[in-house]
Parts: C-alpha cells; sequence; structure tokens
C-alpha cells in the first residue's frame, strides 16, 4: 500500500488475520504501569512527592507554592492540564491534616480552578482523591488531590477502544501556561 492509500499494514507471520487497526506506541508509560518511583513503604524518603518541592519548578512542573502545599501538573495527565494540590507534608489520610493544611489545599483547589478555566476554558472538573490502594491511590502514603480540566466530548474512542490518550499539549507547555496565570 502506498502512503495515499493510508498506512502500510506490515504482516507478521504467526498473528492471525491482520486487523488493520493502527497502535500508538506510548513505552513510556511502562514507567507507570510498573510502578517506578513509587515509595516501597510508608516512609517519606522514597516518596516523590515529598522530592517534587526539592527541585525547581519548571522540571518539576510545579505551578505554584504555598506555605503548606504546592500545585503541580501529573505526569500521567486524564486531560490538559490534570494538575494535582499536594501537601509538603508526608501524610496518608485526609482526617490527619490540619486546618491550615485543609484551608490551603482547599483554597488552592478553588484558584487552581479559576485558573484552568481562564487559560482552556474548561466546561467542568471533576475533582477528588482517592485514599488507600484499595480506593485506588497511585501513591496512597502521601495525600494528593486531582484536578481534571473536562470538556465536552473529551471522552471518546481513543481511551475506550484503543486505550490511549490523546494530549494535544506537552506537559511543559501546559506547566507554563497554568504557572504563569496562577
Amino acid at each position: 500500500m502506498s502512503d495515499a492509500d493510508g498506512p502500510e499494514i506490515v504482516e507478521q507471520d504467526g498473528v492471525g488475520v491482520p486487523d488493520a487497526l493502527q497502535r500508538l506506541w506510548t513505552p513510556h508509560r511502562m514507567a507507570y504501569i510498573k510502578g517506578q518511583e513509587k515509595p516501597d513503604d510508608d516512609e517519606s524518603d522514597g516518596c516523590p512527592f515529598c522530592r517534587i518541592p526539592g527541585l525547581d519548578d519548571e522540571t518539576a512542573l510545579i505551578l505554584a507554592r504555598g506555605e503548606t502545599v504546592y500545585a503541580v501538573l501529573n505526569l500521567y495527565p486524564y486531560n490538559p492540564g490534570h494538575l494535582m494540590v499536594v501537601p509538603y507534608r508526608h501524610v496518608a489520610d485526609y482526617t490527619d491534616l490540619t486546618e491550615a493544611e485543609t484551608r490551603e489545599l482547599a483554597e488552592f483547589t478553588q484558584h487552581a480552578m479559576r485558573v484552568v478555566r481562564a487559560v482552556s476554558a474548561a466546561h467542568g472538573f471533576n475533582i477528588g482523591m482517592n485514599q488507600g490502594v484499595i480506593a485506588g491511590a497511585g501513591i496512597a502514603a502521601h495525600l494528593h488531590q486531582h484536578l481534571v480540566p473536562r470538556w465536552g466530548g473529551d471522552a471518546n474512542f481513543m481511551p475506550v477502544i484503543g486505550h490511549t490518550k490523546v494530549l494535544p499539549q506537552l506537559l511543559g507547555e501546559t506547566r507554563k501556561l497554568l504557572a504563569d496565570a496562577w
């Protein structure tokens, strides 16, 4: 087949009938799947959320720093602008936050919503925390709140059928837009 007719289909012996589906190879996701850089236990030594504040903002994808929390882009976003609000203190459970941490976490979340709306005209948000491994927390030992911008029609066939998320902007570009607007 020529490029004018579509992509060239290369048959591999022994795989059965070709399905003509294209594959989007994303080997960088293997680090996430294998749990690379996830802490082995509840100690803060191996915790990426404890290490991130020690990096410069651009490298760490930090959008803003407060007294008790910081906002950072998610390395494996569901949508462009998917960020997290994270306490500096290594704490696992929401009920263990201090009043100051709880207040600033809420204030950062509100401000993040305003910033993301201003920068990308998000139609809505999913906001939440997964408390504990059983609830789906990837890094359960260090509490973090997700803020995922949503737009009408943002859930299409790619994640459902292709188990692939297409993101229109690099994380560094998203970080600059949001950090500048913060």
